[in-house]
């Protein structure tokens, strides 16, 4: 059975030149993420430094422009001089976030050594959960000053002659979270913002900020949090950092899929949050959104984190945690997902979907080294190649449902790229109905001539399907036959779909 919706597209509706770095990831030193992940000496794959040639090769495939790191909950304890000079004199240190050892093998340089390798830049976190202001100013001098003071030539002496020139700087993770060390209140956490992202600023006037917000639109301190920020810091201040993560333990679909519609709305309250306080401050200056941590996170939410608070006396080094074993409904969250950063991509900058490698992620190792492609690795995987350009605002008018928690879900969710070069159109979208293919009329006509060229769909009779190291092609991608009339386009029921374009 078909049901029809109606996507209509016109190029003067511009939403926003497209940030590439929208398609940012994160790396943090949690469970098997760093050592097991892009770092193990003993596999086959392994280079001179240790580093997986085998992931390097796939992260390259997703082209992922930015990097944070190095946490996470885990900043909120960390030492950066614990990770730089001989290896073999680095301390080990217990890490309270994850309640493991930290060897300290990776670190600063070991991390733009590697983000160097994938063709990335960094957006470089330093903590003020533990410590502060000086040891912010401390990191950015090793980093970013050629030579000449104590911290610079410390680097030269460890074999970095030229300096890292790391652009981007978070400040702080999730601080309102009762699990950071350090928890802070909304005013304490926005005075340490503004006087870290002030010195900073004065040490290196090349640099951009981003601060962290509160750890959810969930979370109780969520808004005031980032006012009191806002308030506080407001002329330091160019990106505010949001995480989300979301999930299914009740295994409902329907309502599963139409949870995107709350990340639509807590990327849009934030956004109108930040107009009203530059009102309010009585200032001209733009603040951005990072949304540097976003993913579904549930299958192995409970028991790791019960695992982790139960552990005793055990500290272990990077054991198997937050392995998230993505299924086929999980990757359509993703897709949705990121058509929703692109939807408002006149807001959201930067983003980093969480994590990069191993640890809720869509890059999956074991030991011995062989590598698989976790479900969600797809709607990435063509959005960061094919979404790049100018977003591009269409009109939807598309059959609605009723879900647990939402009313009026429409079932076809789309946007459009208009490619750099302008000779592609690229439209990514799914149907969330559950039984009904989706017949979309399309009215694309202010493009002028244009030609389908490609039809990926990413579809599967089973919701639950996943992609194994046993079965790593369970759930892949799949090329439909390219429709001649680029009028009327047939979405199948429950599928994430990209469609391109060529401009005559």
């Amino acid at each position: 059975m078909s049901t029809k919706a109606k996507f209509i597209l016109d190029k003067d509706y511009v939403i926003s030149k497209i940030d590439n770095r929208i398609y940012g990831s994160f790396i943090e030193n949690l469970g098997r993420c760093i050592y097991g992940g892009i770092y193990d000496p003993t596999d086959p794959t392994a280079d001179k430094d240790g580093f997986r040639q085998d992931v390097i090769d796939v992260v390259k495939e997703l082209n992922v422009p930015m990097v944070r790191l190095p946490g996470g909950n885990f900043v909120a304890t960390y030492m950066w001089e614990d990770g730089v000079g001989p290896r073999d004199q680095r301390p080990r240190k217990p890490d309270l976030a994850w309640k493991c050892i930290e060897t300290n093998q990776i670190g600063t340089n070991e991390y733009m050594d590697w983000v160097n390798r994938i063709g990335a830049e960094a957006m470089m976190t330093v903590n003020v959960g533990t410590r502060g202001i000086l040891d912010a100013l401390n990191l950015l001098d090793y980093c970013n000053r050629e030579k000449g003071t104590y911290y610079s030539d410390l680097r030269v002496s460890h074999g970095y002659k030229q300096p890292h020139n790391i652009k981007t700087w978070a400040i702080g993770n999730e601080l309102d979270g009762v699990w950071q060390v350090g928890q802070k209140t909304p005013f304490e956490h926005a005075r340490i913002a503004r006087e870290t992202a002030k010195a900073m600023k004065r040490q290196d006037g090349r640099i951009e900020v981003v601060v962290a917000g509160s750890a959810g639109q969930e979370y109780p301190t969520f808004g005031e949090w980032e006012q009191t920020l806002i308030q506080e810091a407001h002329p330091f201040i160019d990106y505010l950092s949001l995480h989300q993560y979301y999930l299914n333990v009740e295994k409902d679909t329907a309502n599963f899929l139409a949870k995107t519609l709350a990340f639509d709305d807590y990327i849009k309250s934030i956004g109108s949050l930040i107009d009203y306080m530059k009102v309010k401050n009585k200032s001209n200056k733009d603040i951005h959104i990072s949304l540097d941590e976003w993913n579904v996170w549930y299958h192995t939410r409970r028991d790791d984190m019960a695992t982790i608070r139960d552990r005793g006396e055990e500290w272990p080094i990077a054991p198997h945690l937050l392995e998230e074993p993505y299924n086929f409904e999980d990757a359509l969250v993703a897709g949705a997902m990121l058509i929703a950063l692109l939807r408002n991509s006149d807001r959201v900058k930067i983003a980093a979907y969480a994590q990069l490698v191993n640890v809720l992620a869509p890059i999956m190792t074991e030991e011995n080294g062989k590598l698989w492609k976790n479900t969600i690795f797809y709607p990435i995987y063509y959005t960061s190649k094919y979404g790049r350009g100018t977003a591009i605002q269409g009109i939807i008018e598309s059959p609605k449902y009723d879900s647990r928690d939402f009313t009026d879900v429409p079932m076809l969710d789309a946007v459009a790229v208009l490619s750099e070069d302008e000779r592609e159109l690229v439209v990514f979208a799914i149907n969330k109905s559950m039984q009904d293919n989706l017949t979309v009329q399309c009215d694309f006509r202010s493009f002028g001539d244009l030609r389908m060229i490609e039809h990926v769909a990413l579809e599967n009779n089973d919701v639950y399907a996943l992609n194994t190291l046993a079965s790593p092609n369970a759930v892949l991608p799949v090329q439909k036959e390219v429709s001649k009339d680029c009028t009327e386009i047939v979405l199948s029921s429950l599928s994430w779909n990209m469609l391109r374009f060529s401009i005559n």
